[in-house]
């Protein structure tokens, strides 16, 4: 995969944000379904997105063949969003590629935490099925059952035919992805499950313990599979709230600047 231009796309840019939050989209979607939760985010947050290859202004570029490809080249887009602290959120198939993501990049701390969106564990069979078997009429009716597109697209051939191209490649990326035996993250992790998902259960979500030795928990939102990207401002809320006292917790935790570490640990000056 060559792309001619970074993946990273920033819709509102935020000189003086104190963290960035870095999201993934789902299958057949784009950087541009972040676009709403962007603008909702205080000053102190800036979103980056990640588009994906074979879509919008990244059409020419080929279709990732596998999730390991994306995290990679997603990896190499971040370096240059790295001086903030990161934090990774991934909706749906987007989960798993911000999962893989965290994984690759390196440094202890690199990712503050990881939000899983409408995403079953990495380790857990997604049942997806193969859309390179299944019909048109097919997968529209899926579509229409998960919500998130507007019906007036869906009547719209065009638009369909580009909808089909770019969730079958995507699909095949997914159906593609093995969970390396034991993978986890030192970064805790918060799944946000909606309460009205007719693809996940809270049961499936317990499994993402097993992919962080950070800590997990569940966050309840209100509507279907696709309320993370609506333009209701709740979740920018409640992903700002965690955010902020995360890095809350970062700077109570740092030593004082004048500080100086004794042989055993300890700082000149405790008590």
């Amino acid at each position: 995969m060559n792309p001619t231009r970074s993946a990273a796309r920033v819709f509102h840019p935020r000189p003086h944000s104190l963290a960035r939050l870095v999201c993934f989209p789902h299958a057949g979607g784009a950087a541009s379904a972040f676009a709403a939760l962007s603008a909702a985010l205080p000053e102190d947050i800036e979103l980056v997105a990640f588009q994906y290859p074979g879509r919008q202004d990244r059409r020419a570029d080929p279709f990732a063949e596998d999730i390991a490809a994306l995290a990679e080249e997603a990896v190499r887009a971040l370096a240059a969003h790295s001086d903030q602290p990161l934090f990774l959120l991934g909706h749906s198939m987007g989960a798993l590629t911000a999962f893989e993501t965290a994984r690759r990049m390196g440094r202890p701390g690199a990712v503050a935490r990881l939000f899983a969106s409408a995403a079953r564990p990495p380790s857990q069979d997604w049942e997806e099925r193969d859309l390179d078997n299944c019909g048109d009429r097919e997968i529209v009716g899926e579509l229409r059952r998960l919500g998130g597109v507007p019906d007036a697209l869906l009547q719209d051939p065009e638009t369909v035919r580009e909808m089909l191209r770019l969730l079958r490649a995507d699909h095949r990326a997914l159906r593609r992805y093995r969970c390396p035996p034991g993978a986890a993250l030192e970064a805790p992790i918060t799944v946000l499950l909606a309460a009205e998902d007719p693809k996940n259960t809270p049961g499936q979500m317990e499994g993402w313990a097993r992919h962080t030795t950070g800590g997990l928990d569940v966050e309840g939102l209100p509507g279907g599979h696709f309320s993370l990207t609506s333009e209701q401002p709740g979740p920018a809320r409640r992903l700002a709230r965690r955010i902020r006292e995360d890095r809350a917790l970062t700077a109570d935790s740092r030593p004082p600047a004048d500080a100086v570490c004794r042989p055993n640990g300890r700082l000149m000056g405790e008590i």
